[in-house]
C-alpha cells in the first residue's frame, strides 16, 4: 500500500505497449514529484514490462474493465492529489501541473480535463463519438442541473477526499459518467481545464465500442437518475401513468354518461391499475427521497472522518 504520496498519476492500461512508455515519461517530466502507477488489466502484449522499464510502479487488476481498475487504484493509493489518465497518449501531460494545482491550491475535489471545448471534434475521427459525447453531456446537465463541459473525458484530477468517498459501482467505461454525477450530487467543487486532444498514434487501437458502450453509458445515466434523483424519477413515472389512466378513462366515462352502461370493463380495470401504480410511484419517490436525504447527511459525516484521517496521516 502506498502512503502519503504528494501526487499520484494513475494510468489504467490494457494493451498499450506502443504508447505507455511515452505517457509515463511525459508525466514524470511534467510532475517530477509524482509517483506514476500503471495498473495492467490483463494485457496480452508487453504493456507491463514497457511501463516498468519507463519508471512506473506496475500493478495488476485481474477483473476486466476500467471501472474495476479504478476501484483498485482508489483503494490502494493514498495521495494528496491524483491524476487519472488513459495510457493511449491522447491527453497532454503539459496540462497536469495546472490540474494538480487546482486540487492542491484551489482545493478542487475534481478537475475535468475538457476536450470538447478545444479540438476534440476535429481530432476524433470515430463515427458518432462527437454526437454521443454531446448527448451524454446534455442529458446529465439537464437531469442534474449542472454545467459540466466534458462528461466522458478520461483525463481528471482528484482530491484525497473525492477518491476515498467515491463508491465505484461501474465495471467499464461508464465510470466517467458515474464520477461526474457523484461530484455534482455531493456538491463537490468542480474545476475545468481545457486540454488539447490528440488522436491515437498509428498502431494504437481504441478499446471503446461506440454503440455498445454508448448504450451502457445511457443506461448508467438512467440508473443514476433513479438513484440520485428518486423523487423526480418516480414522480415522472407517476405523471405518465396518471395521464394514461385519465386518457383511457375519458372515453369510458363519456359512454357511461351517454348510455348509463360501462361497455369497456377491461379498459376501466386497466385504468384503475394504472392509477394505483401512479399513486404507488408517487409515494415511492417521496420515501426514497427521504432516505437519500439521510444518506447525504451520513456522507457529510464520512467526509469529515476522511478529512481527519488525511490530517492524521500528514
Amino acid at each position: 500500500m502506498s502512503k502519503n504520496d504528494r501526487v499520484a498519476v494513475l494510468i489504467p492500461c490494457w494493451n498499450e505497449e506502443k504508447t505507455i512508455a511515452k505517457v509515463v515519461k511525459d508525466f514524470k517530466d511534467q510532475l517530477p514529484e509524482a509517483v506514476v502507477y500503471v495498473y495492467d488489466n490483463n494485457s496480452t502484449d508487453k504493456t507491463a514490462e514497457v511501463a516498468k522499464k519507463a519508471g512506473a510502479i506496475v500493478r495488476r487488476e485481474r477483473q476486466q474493465g476500467k471501472g474495476n481498475v479504478v476501484r483498485r487504484m482508489f483503494r490502494e493509493i493514498d495521495a494528496d492529489a491524483y491524476i487519472l489518465v488513459d495510457g493511449d497518449d491522447t491527453y497532454p501531460a503539459e496540462a497536469a501541473r495546472e490540474m494538480v494545482n487546482a486540487v492542491l491550491v484551489n482545493e478542487a475535489d475534481m478537475v475535468v480535463g475538457d476536450r470538447l471545448s478545444s479540438n476534440y471534434a476535429k481530432e476524433n475521427k470515430r463515427k458518432f463519438h462527437n454526437f454521443g459525447n454531446e448527448l451524454v453531456r446534455f442529458s446529465i446537465n439537464k437531469i442534474f442541473h449542472s454545467n459540466i463541459r466534458d462528461v466522458m473525458t478520461g483525463y481528471r484530477a482528484f482530491s484525497y477526499q473525492f477518491v476515498k468517498t467515491f463508491p465505484v459501482l461501474s465495471k467499464g467505461f461508464e465510470i466517467e459518467t458515474e464520477m461526474t454525477i457523484h461530484a455534482v450530487d455531493k456538491n463537490m467543487q468542480l474545476d475545468n481545464v481545457i486540454v488539447e486532444y490528440r488522436n491515437r498514434p498509428a498502431g494504437s487501437r481504441s478499446k471503446l465500442n461506440t454503440i455498445p458502450d454508448g448504450i451502457k453509458v445511457l443506461m448508467t445515466i438512467a440508473k443514476l437518475f433513479r438513484d440520485y434523483r428518486p423523487a423526480r424519477f418516480w414522480c415522472s413515472i407517476s405523471v405518465i401513468l396518471y395521464v394514461l389512466a385519465i386518457a383511457f378513462a375519458i372515453p369510458v366515462f363519456i359512454d357511461y354518461t351517454r348510455t348509463g352502461i360501462v361497455e369497456r370493463f377491461p379498459t376501466l380495470i386497466v385504468c384503475g391499475f394504472a392509477a394505483m401504480m401512479a399513486t404507488i410511484s408517487l409515494f415511492a419517490g417521496a420515501i426514497l427521497q427521504a432516505i437519500l436525504r439521510n444518506n447525504r447527511r451520513d456522507f457529510e459525516f464520512k467526509l469529515q472522518q476522511v478529512n481527519r484521517d488525511q490530517r492524521h496521516d500528514k
